[in-house]
């Protein structure tokens, strides 16, 4: 029996408001975190993910309770990421409700950190979010690009392979990968299904797909040809473009199981 594939909105939150912005700018207030969850909830989303795109410690204990505010009226697994560098944060959030965490600059500067929360909480807790680019070969590469690993929202490019750090964070307990294409992210024209494809083949735990939906037909095409197991998307649910009931239809029209 097959698996049924993920919907996932993603909520950006500051100070505990969910934002809308172009490329994490011209940021504006888009409401509560708790109704936006109920609403996607009664939408059909299967989880939904909750990124602190400030991440700033300040902003822990804001976040701690949203956190709480939200687990009180949600009953579908959500994550939540952004500033998470230690296992005192991660257990602040899990404890305040979240299902998941995602953490990416902590990992990739202290591997051993996926390993510390694994074993403490649980591999099925520990998402690992990669934000890549993609880059000509480089001398003595066969290959024709390969993807590069970048920390701080995007602002730090690391050197590292992006299928060679995917391997290496499974190795080290990472239940699954959140993966963001750079170059696709905010272009709406869909997911870079290449590199999907490519970590599909590097890796055996799920790969949620996140940067250039535009469309539904962005989804069947991470699903069909990039091999993804969940799809992440924001503007085409937060503005009512494409709700989750109506890419949900589509993706049965094409083929795709997902869930009801």
């Amino acid at each position: 029996m097959s698996v049924a594939k993920r919907i996932i909105p993603c909520l950006d939150v500051d100070g505990g408001r969910v934002v809308k912005g172009v490329r994490f700018l011209q940021l504006k207030d888009a409401g509560d975190p708790v109704e936006q969850a109920r609403k996607y909830r009664d939408d059909g989303a299967d989880e939904l993910v909750f990124l602190d795109i400030t991440a700033s410690v300040e902003k822990r204990k804001t976040l701690s309770q949203m956190v709480r505010n939200v687990a009180r009226t949600l009953d579908i697994p959500f994550t939540v990421g952004g500033g998470i560098k230690t296992r005192d944060d991660a257990r602040t959030i899990l404890c305040s409700g979240a299902d998941k965490v995602s953490v990416n600059t902590a990992a990739v500067e202290r591997p051993t950190f996926i390993t510390e929360l694994a074993e403490m909480f649980g591999t099925q807790c520990v998402v690992v979010a990669i934000d890549t680019k993609r880059h000509p070969a480089q001398a003595g590469r066969t290959d024709e690009v390969w993807f590069e690993v970048y920390t701080y929202g995007g602002r730090r490019p690391t050197g590292r392979d992006a299928l060679k750090w995917a391997a290496e964070a499974e190795r080290l307990g990472a239940g699954e990968l959140l993966v963001t294409s750079m170059d696709q992210d905010g272009t709406e024209e869909g997911y870079d299904t290449a590199l999907l494809a490519a970590l599909a083949e590097t890796v055996n735990i799920p790969i949620i797909a996140s940067g250039g939906c535009g469309h539904p037909e962005h989804i069947y095409e991470a699903f069909a040809h990039g091999r993804a197991d969940a799809a992440l998307a924001a503007s085409i649910f937060h503005f009512d473009k494409y709700p989750v009931p109506v890419v949900k239809q589509f993706l049965r029209e094409k083929g795709i199981e997902v869930r009801p």
